[in-house]
Formats: structure tokens, sequence, C-alpha cells
């Protein structure tokens, strides 16, 4: 209840902007710094999910502070639009790995990683950072999110509606089924807006949806819940196909997401996955 609440509320006020910052090479540069530094898997969803809501919030206090700029140019105390961009771009590896430390910090069974970590790393890249600008930019991350960087992954989903259907009494292989989950979370964060794509297509049943169907869709695309029971079935369908159909009503009552879309979720996963168009 308490997820899906949490789930909710992201969605009530979600960024029309949102997504933006889960393009594939930014998931994939977080998912190798993460396996480089031997994270715990939580932290390599959640320091995605801090990436990208940090980066949100700059981009809309960039948009503010041009539109200030606007009035305060005439009086030559405005920053052009141009500069505001080079600052963030300027920035954002710095951030990637501030969003990584962060996030391995909330993690309780792995290593954190420390700055001279963080700095060999980005003095490998040929950026000059100092231990003190390190530490300002995981502030700036900190102050711009108001400290609230705890949230649940998809990952948190899928684990405790496992949990869920194990004492409801499926009998499903645990220890496969959580290593299949993590293996196709990993794929639909590293190929999202192609699986999401797909999804869009089936729901609308139409190939060229409009830029409304689009912008309508971005609640679809994040909501976890819908991901999580997604994954889980994906998962189900491949280890133990005999389950999924129990499965798949199992989740729908739990959740309240339909047999329907869930189904719709699991083909379009799986279609990526085999590379064909083959119901």
């Amino acid at each position: 209840i308490h997820l899906a609440t949490e789930n909710e509320q992201y969605l009530s006020e979600l960024s029309d902007r949102a997504g933006c910052f889960k393009e594939t090479q930014v998931v994939e540069f977080i998912f190798l710094l993460s396996e480089k530094w031997h994270l715990d898997q939580s932290a390599r969803y959640q320091a995605v999910e801090l990436l990208e809501r940090f980066m949100i919030k700059q981009v809309e206090h960039i948009c503010k502070s041009s539109r200030e700029n606007v009035k305060s140019c005439e009086q030559g105390k405005g920053s052009s639009w141009s500069s505001l961009k080079d600052q963030i771009h300027d920035t954002f590896v710095l951030r990637l790995v501030s969003c990584i430390q962060l996030a391995s910090k909330l993690s309780l069974h792995y290593n954190i990683v420390n700055s001279d970590t963080a700095l060999k790393f980005l003095q490998s890249l040929k950026y000059s950072y100092t231990k003190q600008e390190l530490l300002e930019s995981e502030l700036a991350v900190l102050k711009t999110l108001h400290f609230q960087i705890n949230m649940s992954t998809p990952l948190a989903y899928v684990e405790l509606l496992l949990e869920v259907l194990g004492h409801n009494g499926c009998l499903l292989p645990a220890k496969p089924l959580h290593q299949m989950c993590m293996q196709l979370l990993d794929f639909s964060y590293l190929t999202r807006d192609t699986i999401y794509d797909t999804l869009l297509k089936i729901a609308i049943e139409n190939s060229t949806p409009s830029k409304l169907q689009v912008a309508k869709f971005l609640t679809v695309k994040e909501d976890f819940m819908l991901l999580a029971v997604g994954i889980i079935s994906t998962s189900v369908f491949i280890l133990t196909p005999g389950h999924w159909k129990q499965v798949v009503e199992h989740l729908n009552c739990i959740t309240g997401i339909t047999s329907q879309s869930i189904l719709e979720f699991s083909y379009a996963v799986l279609k990526h996955i085999i590379g064909s168009t083959t119901p």
C-alpha cells in the first residue's frame, strides 16, 4: 500500500520532462560505473532516478532563470541562455558521479563510493575537480532535491511483489525468478524508449501516435508498479510458462493493473528480447 501510494503521488506530480535523462547512453554509463565500483543492484537504479530528478529540477531552474534574465539583461545582470546550458553540460559527468555516490550511501550492504575513488575516476577522464568541488556537487544534488533522495526504485516494487506472490501460495523458483527479473529490469532500462514505443502503438492500435498521445503516455512510462508487474510477468513466462496465467491473475488482484495491460507489457519486452514481430 505504501509503495502504491508513493507511486501514485509521483505520477500525480510528474514533470512533462520526465524521462529526458534516461537515455540509453546515460543509463549504460551509470550501470557500468556501478558495476566497476561493485555496487548493490538497487544502487544503480537509485542513481538513474536521482540523476533524472535532479536534472529535471536543473532544467526547470534554467528555464526560470532565462525568463528572469530577459528582464535583467538590460541592467547587465543576466547571464545568457547559452552560458546556462554550458554550465549544465560542463558539470553533467560530475553530477552523474555524485548521484552514484549518494546512491551508494543509501545502500546498506555494499561499499560506499568515497571521494578518493570518485576523483580518481574523474581524473581518468581528464577532469581536474578537487575534493571540495566533489563535496559541493553532492550538496548541490541534495539541496536541489530538498534532501528527499531515498525514493523507492522499480527493484523495490519487483521484490515486494515477489514476496506477496510467495505469501499468496504461488509456487515459483524464487532465486532464478529474482535473477531473471533483475536481468529484465536492466534490459528495460537500457531499451526503455523502444519498449514503451511498442507498448504505446499496441495501446492505441496505431503505428503513428500523435504528439498528444505521446504526451499522455508519459505517466505509463514512469509507472513503477506497471514496470514491476510487467517484469515479473515476463520473467515467469520465460522460466515457468505453465504458471504464467496464474501469476498474471495474482498480479491483477494485488495491484489492480488489468491482465490485458500486463500481457501487453510482457509482449513489448519479449518482442525486443527476441527481435521478432511474431506474436
